[in-house]
């Protein structure tokens, strides 16, 4: 391992000349309180200054990332980690099984069709668009397996267009129908007829939370969707996402609505037998009760069962009778269990077995396990031995009577695989139809660290090392996430991997405002709790360097998305203490997140501008906010996505700007902007240049030499 001199020793390198971008924006007094926005004229892409100054930010970059070192070998090494095939698990319909599936080297995944012991294509998005810019967002095959709703994409945007395929022929037989994004597919029997979230047209649309502009309809298969019936949402609150779900016999709807991102649930549900598809009569099945509630349908007229957070913050598993109201009338089959959260479950009762079952996926601090627990008392039935120490996610089974499972498998060193569990025999095995995939990573190990937050939490962290023991200071990144709940469980890490086998660690925090340790986890970083999530990451940074794995002054950050409001926020409250900072679509003005891109419908995760109290927490920590002129910034590289629908780019743009005319550090202060895709789903070779590009802006400046052998 070759390290560089520190970061303040020897003589300053050169800074780049940035761009000219004059400070001319606004100052307003919001809440009483002068709050200037210097650069708020970047906020829009068509105006010919912006235009300007992002093809002169583009020409920075170009020549900066010149210099990294590594970075066409990474790019190699990224494109051959990511090479490797894999699929997801099969969603089994009359006798298909339909599943994506990514051959390897190839750069986007397709949807397939497996039956009779044979695999084919049923469709690929490069057929659609050679140029690899659209992509497959979501899709749901009807009950009986002959048709399948797809929903595709352009240019990352996520604004995603509905058709339906015969999955015989692949030929399309409904559709378009747009202004849907991953929307829910509800197939009602014989696929005549699906229940969906769609948009309003724009000129019914009212200013101000796009959430209220959303409805639930029913599409008849083969009709215009103008015509469709409007089933729910007329007259909801601001900010309402819908789920949508039909049991396969026909019988029962389930309707679901949140604010936002808000970690509650409200359910309905009607019974189609009284009434028809058409005119559902929809009662109350969950309504204001502050937990978040799924609920799987099955046939016939049993008691409904439910993952639900009520009255049980890790999750619990209840029967309710279909006419219940409240969570007063769930009976618990399985409850909490100490250290662990509930994920999912699924129903194996299939005549071959001597009981019915549960399959109960939890996370023990993130780690994945799995147990099977007696279905009709819950009591606890054996488990289920995984093949490491990593994460288990979207499960599935029959909707039919049946003793099969499938699930997705995947940990820091290992690309996803699909596995096939079937409660006869008690075997766990890869499932035939699962693309090959790479094999996993040698030359490092995962260990997991305990840290102390400020208020003395325990906090998780896990460390991928060469040696699995901090034996000496060495290069490091730190990454989190920290919000929505969304959990930084293990996972296949390309980017981590020739990093450690040149000798440097990576590590990931899970604080406060993810769902590693459940719903409490959540509430306590969202909000006026926010300043746990940032306390919890500055312990994390702090413990790699007291702890010995980080090398004084090697020390680097990464975050996207709300990842890279965590690791600006670090930036701008401690930037003594990092050396490089990557953040990718970053949420950075938190003053007005809420006006562009997804940002009305956070305001349940953040708090809103519009109230005082909130607005003076917001205001606190919003990294473009925080710029000092001034202050010795480290190198810092942001990455957006000129697509990206979530998070606006001029996030990164304003902020770009701040600390380019603020800071006296040595390192640059770079803007990566790429076009033609998105927050999502992007193709293999695009995730490689990204990976690669990252990885050496951190070797460049945290001192770590990527091209020799793999030294320890």
């Amino acid at each position: 391992m070759t390290v560089s001199p520190a970061r303040d020793a020897g003589p300053t390198p050169a800074r780049p000349a940035y761009p000219a971008a004059p400070r001319s924006g606004p100052v307003e007094v919001v809440h009483g309180q002068p709050v200037a926005d210097p650069y708020r004229w970047l906020e829009d892409p068509e105006d010919p200054a912006t235009a300007a100054w992002s093809a002169a930010q583009d020409l920075l970059h170009a020549q900066e990332s010149a210099r990294w070192p590594a970075r066409d070998a990474l790019r190699e090494q990224m494109t051959e980690l990511l090479a490797g095939g894999g699929s997801g698990p099969p969603v089994v319909r009359g006798g298909r099984a339909f599943h994506l599936r990514r051959e390897p080297g190839q750069e986007l995944a397709v949807l397939a069709v497996r039956e009779s012991g044979r695999t084919r294509v049923l469709l690929d998005p490069l057929e659609a668009d050679p140029s690899g810019t659209t992509v497959l967002d979501a899709w749901e095959p009807s009950w009986e397996g002959d048709l399948v709703a797809v929903q595709l994409s352009c240019g990352g945007t996520e604004n995603s267009v509905l058709r339906v395929l015969d999955a015989r022929t692949g030929e399309v037989v409904d559709g378009p129908v747009d202004r849907v994004r991953r929307s829910p597919v509800a197939w009602l029997p014989g696929g005549r007829a699906f229940y969906y979230v769609r948009r309003l047209p724009p000129q019914q649309q009212t200013p101000g939370g796009a959430g209220r502009h959303r409805r639930v309809y029913l599409h008849e298969v083969g009709t215009p969707a103008g015509i469709d019936t409007e089933i729910f949402g007329a007259g909801r609150p601001e900010t309402q996402y819908y789920t949508v779900a039909a049991s396969p016999d026909g019988r029962l709807l389930v309707i679901g609505a949140s604010a936002g991102t808000a970690p509650r649930t409200d359910l309905w549900t009607a019974d189609l037998t009284v009434t028809g598809a058409g005119r559902p009569v929809l009662r109350r099945f969950q309504h204001g009760t502050d937990a978040h509630t799924a609920v799987r349908l099955r046939p016939g007229g049993g008691p409904l069962l439910l993952r639900t957070t009520a009255g049980a913050p890790r999750g619990r598993i209840a029967a309710a009778p279909r006419d219940a109201t409240d969570p007063g009338r769930w009976r618990t089959l399985v409850g909490e269990q100490p250290g662990t959260v509930l994920q999912d479950f699924a129903v194996l009762d299939g005549p071959a077995l001597d009981r019915p079952l549960l399959l109960v996926v939890r996370s023990r601090h993130a780690v994945g396990e799995v147990t099977l627990h007696d279905a009709r008392t819950g009591a606890p039935a054996g488990a289920v031995t995984l093949p490491g120490q990593g994460t288990v996610s979207r499960l599935t089974a029959r909707h039919e009577p049946g003793h099969e499972a499938w699930f997705a498998y995947t940990d820091h060193l290992t690309p996803t695989v699909v596995l096939h569990y079937d409660a006869v025999t008690g075997r766990l095995r890869r499932w035939p139809g699962d693309s090959p995939a790479g094999l996993p990573a040698d030359g490092v190990t995962v260990t997991q660290e305990i840290v102390r937050s400020r208020d003395g939490t325990a906090v998780r962290m896990f460390v991928m090392s060469p040696t699995g023991r901090p034996d000496r200071p060495r290069p490091t990144v730190l990454t989190g996430y920290g919000g929505f709940g969304a959990s930084m469980t293990p996972g296949f890490t390309p980017q981590a991997l020739p990093w450690v086998r040149a000798g440097g660690v990576y590590a990931v925090a899970c604080v406060r405002g993810g769902g590693e340790e459940g719903d409490e986890w959540h509430r306590a970083g969202r909000r006026e709790h926010k300043h746990n999530t940032f306390d919890d990451f500055d312990a994390a940074a702090d413990h790699l360097v007291h702890a010995g794995w980080a090398a004084p002054g090697r020390l680097g950050v990464l975050g996207s998305s709300n990842g890279g409001l965590l690791a600006a926020t670090a930036l701008t409250r401690r930037p003594e203490a990092y050396a490089a900072v990557v953040c990718a679509a970053p949420l950075l003005d938190m003053v007005r997140y809420e006006l562009s891109g997804m940002g009305a419908s956070w305001r349940d995760e953040y708090g809103s501008a519009e109230d005082p109290d909130a607005f003076a927490r917001l205001l606190a920590y919003s990294p473009y906010h925080r710029v000092r002129e001034g202050a010795r910034y480290p190198a810092v590289l942001l990455a957006v996505f000129d697509g990206d629908t979530r998070v606006d780019p001029a996030h990164a743009r304003k902020m770009c700007a701040a600390l380019q005319w603020a800071g006296t550090g040595d390192g640059p202060v770079v803007l990566r902007t790429e076009r033609g895709v998105g927050h999502g789903t992007r193709g293999a070779s695009r995730s490689a240049g990204l990976y690669a590009d990252v990885m050496a802006f951190f070797a460049r400046y945290l001192g770590l030499d990527l091209t020799g052998d793999r030294p320890v």
